[in-house]
């Protein structure tokens, strides 16, 4: 039982180590690699729950890949686990960071310097756009969802409008559609379906059963 748990503390440092790096241009830009790694490589979560854990990450304070980093890690071993995937999501970047920063003081003005930071920029927006959309995939799944993210989208982009206040406002929101569809009799629908396939994985019911 021992050995399981420690092997399992030990994918998780390295799989969160090899994610680390990718964190140029702020957490979003890791999220597709941490579900590539969580959700399609090992199978720790759903589409379902990894856009729900994505959800909290970003509404919490702190950056959205170590929180998301921490849940995962809390996930599967409890509080060592959550440790242990912040340890392994901070210790590349900490390390890079002090190397770029002891060069960067060197360079800062270079013309080639400056045009390699131009085309980062360019990869990171790519990195966190594909992040928006695997994230839209799973969660938005009826009207009111799309009417809530328009509505929120629009907020934010022409006004100068309080994130906090759209996150509390989204779960209002929510929480009223909810009730309104319930009064009126309608289904209510919380998640996107999952399909049968998944659920019947050797791998899905290894870790959610």
């Amino acid at each position: 039982m021992r050995m399981k748990r420690a092997t399992r503390l030990l994918h998780l440092f390295w799989a969160f180590f090899r994610i680390g790096p990718s964190t140029f241009g702020g957490g979003y830009a890791m999220i597709p690699m941490i579900e590539r790694e969580a959700v399609e490589k090992r199978r720790w979560l759903d589409e379902q729950e990894m856009s729900d854990l994505l959800s909290i990450a970003g509404s919490a304070p702190g950056g959205v890949g170590v929180n998301a980093s921490a849940f995962i890690g809390y996930r599967l071993a409890g509080l060592p686990g959550a440790v242990t995937a912040i340890l392994g999501i901070t210790m590349p970047t900490f390390l890079i960071v002090l190397a770029l920063g002891l060069v960067y003081l060197q360079i800062d003005e270079h013309p080639k310097a400056v045009a390699a930071m131009q085309g980062i920029h360019g990869a990171i927006l790519a990195l966190i756009l594909v992040s928006a959309y695997k994230m839209a995939k799973s969660s938005l799944f009826d009207k009111s969802t799309v009417a809530i993210f328009i509505c929120t989208l629009a907020l934010l982009t022409m006004t100068s409008f309080n994130p906090v206040i759209a996150i509390a406002g989204g779960i209002v929101c929510g929480i009223a559609c909810v009730a309104l569809k319930s009064v009126l009799g309608m289904k209510v629908r919380t998640e996107k379906e999952r399909s049968t396939s998944s659920q019947n994985d050797p791998l899905y019911l290894e870790y959610y059963i």
